[in-house]
């Protein structure tokens, strides 16, 4: 029986361990810190032998494939004897895809991800196709494989993930944007970064799709560098040569396959510059499918955005609470500010992953007040904006963040949670911090 080795004990790497005893072999899971009780209770059902608190190196270099959970660094000195010794080691949805038939739509990109992935598995589902929804979002894909088998896969994927792919081969790949994020995790390199992201095209044939953003500077350098063989598909928010979908009269035109459509912004549920390229992306992956019209525009109608993005939470006395958690970094924050048209009091920070505040300069000089830096990096913040708002003021906590805000705040004005910082200092995760950002509000 070959074995498994299984680094990570949460959503993905539980989800591989429970695949790989459904493909039969013998698996070993191992996490270096702790795994919380509803993971270990999954295991423990499974009958999966597994360590936590450290790695077992005997335990896992006698493994034929090992699979990493996405969160683990390459520098990790387990990762590194794993390539010393030369053991095939792959990611979870690497693992995933080697077990199924299903078409996969892969989605990835430092902004708009998650929008797009449920937007795109909402219109298959209105359309009547047989979809499931994983990744970043939802279960692991390794767990929704080794649960249940779909025609279609719609697959929300980071670069963490593309990093240890070797045949992960999407029908339709999707790449939103690339913007500083993460560089941390690459050497402080753009081009680390970026050249992971567009991992995503390498496997891919003719018979294969790839949409792009053309307004994406970025996206552009790279694309005259890399040798793609998918059929490409571009959008952007004015009308370009290159661009199958764009904005124009109020309206999300597409121009596919000597057909014309056209989607009325107004009758969207999403709004906002930002969400137009997601709507855009979407759109395209419902003409390469042959979807009706009709079901694409019932599809943007009725969409319900995911918890933590640009969520409205409450009015309290006139003013408008948004909970924004999932702003990880620079550039999703931009689009947060873009789309507010109320004065703003922002609370921002947690833990800086090399940003660059510069690009976000002239939004907050035009929309925002005040300033509520909230977490560990807020030396940053200090620099960058002291001269642009009235004030900025240190909170150690949500609830003060959110009290302190309040008081601040005038009738009309808007107070915005976006943090353009990861969340591990104070939370479990950004979606902890939204959480507590929106009980906290309503204990107002």
């Amino acid at each position: 029986m070959a074995r498994l080795a299984i680094l990570g004990g949460r959503e993905s790497g539980v989800g591989a361990a429970l695949l790989g005893q459904k493909q039969g072999y013998e698996v070993f899971l191992s996490d270096f810190g702790n795994i919380p009780d509803s993971y270990r209770g999954e295991l423990e059902t499974a009958e999966i032998t597994f360590e936590q608190g450290g790695h077992t190196p005997e335990q896992i270099l006698n493994a034929d494939l090992v699979v990493k959970s996405p969160g683990i660094p390459e520098k990790a000195p387990i990762v590194q004897q794993i390539r010393r010794a030369g053991i095939d080691l792959i990611s979870e949805v690497e693992f995933a895809a080697r077990h199924t038939d299903g078409r996969l739509i892969a989605i990835t990109g430092s902004n708009g991800k998650t929008t797009t992935a449920l937007l795109m598995h909402h219109l298959l589902q209105t359309a009547g196709v047989d979809a499931a929804l994983a990744g970043n979002v939802g279960d692991s894909f390794a767990k929704m494989v080794a649960h249940e088998q779909h025609d279609y896969y719609v697959l929300e994927v980071s670069s963490f993930q593309l990093d240890d792919i070797d045949r992960f081969r999407p029908w339709i790949a999707v790449l939103t944007n690339i913007t500083e994020d993460h560089l941390d995790r690459y050497e402080y390199s753009l081009r680390k970064y970026a050249d992971a992201k567009f991992r995503i095209t390498e496997n891919q044939t003719g018979e294969d799709h790839f949409i792009y953003n053309l307004d994406d500077p970025v996206t552009m350098e790279l694309m005259g560098k890399k040798t793609i063989e998918a059929q490409q598909y571009g959008f952007a928010y004015e009308r370009t040569a290159e661009a199958v979908a764009w904005v124009e009269h109020n309206a999300i035109q597409l121009e596919m396959n000597l057909e014309n459509s056209a989607f009325s912004i107004d009758a969207m549920t999403l709004q906002g510059r930002h969400n137009m390229y997601n709507s855009m992306a979407a759109a395209i992956v419902g003409n390469i499918m042959s979807l009706r019209k009709d079901k694409i525009r019932n599809s943007f109608m009725d969409f319900r955005n995911a918890e933590h993005r640009l969520e409205k939470v409450a009015m309290v006395r006139g003013i408008e609470f948004i909970n924004d958690s999932k702003a990880t970094n620079v550039n999703s924050t931009w689009y947060a500010l873009e789309s507010i048209e109320r004065p703003i009091i922002w609370i921002a920070g947690g833990v800086d992953k090399g940003n660059d505040y510069n690009n976000l300069l002239p939004l907050v000089e035009k929309k925002v007040r005040c300033i509520v830096a909230l977490g560990q990096d807020v030396l940053k913040i200090h620099q960058a904006f002291s001269r642009k708002v009235e004030m900025i003021v240190n909170t150690g906590s949500m609830p003060e963040a959110v009290e302190l805000s309040y008081h601040l705040a005038n009738k009309g004005d808007c107070v915005l949670l976006s943090p353009a910082c990861a969340s591990f200092d104070l939370f479990e995760d950004y979606q902890d911090r939204g959480r507590q950002f929106k009980q906290s509000v309503r204990e107002l």
